[in-house]
């Protein structure tokens, strides 16, 4: 199923039909309740996702100015993030740990260069 999503860009409406396409899809109670389930969790993830993601960028973007010290400041906000994700379930604690690191070598390069 392809979606456009520039449309869905343009009006914040692609939510309006969902408890249609859960009642259409689930036939018994129980996964009628697992699909209302899935979908606020999966509306929670990707709000915890995104947010992520922020803190990640905050990094980075602090590394690309090439200042020291709010890299180091956006990393040590970044962390506790990155950590909380895992207890979440939301990424993999090896995917935590790739990231942490990897920030954290492009902040020593920037304080070595």
């Amino acid at each position: 199923m392809l979606i456009d999503n520039a449309d869905n860009r343009k009006d914040n409406t692609r939510f309006s039909n969902l408890k249609t396409s859960i009642d259409n899809m689930a036939n018994t109670p129980q996964a009628k309740k697992r699909a209302r389930q899935a979908e606020k969790s999966r509306v929670r993830n990707a709000g915890q996702r995104s947010n992520l993601r922020t803190f990640v960028k905050k990094v980075l973007a602090a590394v690309k100015a090439g200042d020291v010290a709010q890299a180091q400041a956006a990393f040590k906000v970044a962390v506790p993030i990155l950590d909380s994700a895992v207890n979440k379930g939301l990424i993999h604690k090896n995917k935590a740990s790739r990231g942490k690191s990897r920030l954290n070598a492009k902040i020593r390069a920037l304080v070595n260069a």
